[in-house]
């Protein structure tokens, strides 16, 4: 799977946050955000099932 760059602005106090909350579950930032993201989508419904590439 290609990952995809993207710049992503935050306030700094969140962007603490969220990294003493990383930290604690022994992940990056960038690693915890993408967590967080894909439990939201998976909740939602959102995200892709397998084997359908983009789709729903």
């Amino acid at each position: 799977m290609a990952r995809k760059a993207f710049l992503l602005r935050l306030d700094p106090k969140v962007y603490e946050a969220l990294r003493r909350w990383a930290d604690d579950e022994m992940r990056s930032v960038n690693a915890q955000i993408e967590f967080l993201l894909r439990r939201a989508l998976a909740d939602a419904g959102r995200l892709p099932r397998p084997g359908k590439e983009g789709g729903r």
